[in-house]
């Protein structure tokens, strides 16, 4: 097996090197930065208001991406509560409770993935300059 070439860090100015991606100490302060899940608005009421209502309605996966080629819903088991069609910032700023079930839907792991890195590119990393 082939040893891995290390790379720049991806934070601008870093000169640290890396597997791939940043590098521990810039990791650290994205983390940092980025706060906890209950800072984000995934607190208690996401949890018991939000998440446990959509996986109770949608105990299967509802993803119908491209990725299945077929157009019929994945079917694997929820993991998930994913807000669609609109996404948690947008609820909020259309001053809407974002965690009201009916904003969401239920998502395997791999779809909700999928679906995070087609309409949030760069996930909130994006939005941290």
């Amino acid at each position: 097996m082939g040893r891995r070439t290390m790379t720049i860090c991806t934070t601008p100015g870093c000169p640290e090197y890396t597997n791939g991606g940043r590098c521990p100490g810039c990791q650290a302060k994205a983390e940092r930065r980025r706060g906890t899940s209950t800072q984000r608005g995934y607190g208690t009421r996401h949890r018991n208001d939000f998440r446990a209502a959509v996986i109770a309605r949608d105990p299967h996966c509802v993803c119908t991406i491209e990725a299945h080629d077929h157009g019929t819903p994945c079917g694997k088991p929820s993991k998930h509560a994913d807000h669609h069609p609109r996404d948690r910032k947008e609820l909020l700023a259309a001053g809407e409770d974002p965690n009201d079930p009916r904003h969401g839907r239920g998502l395997c792991g791999p779809c909700h993935s999928a679906e995070t890195a087609r309409h949030q590119p760069g996930g909130w990393a994006a939005d941290q300059a």
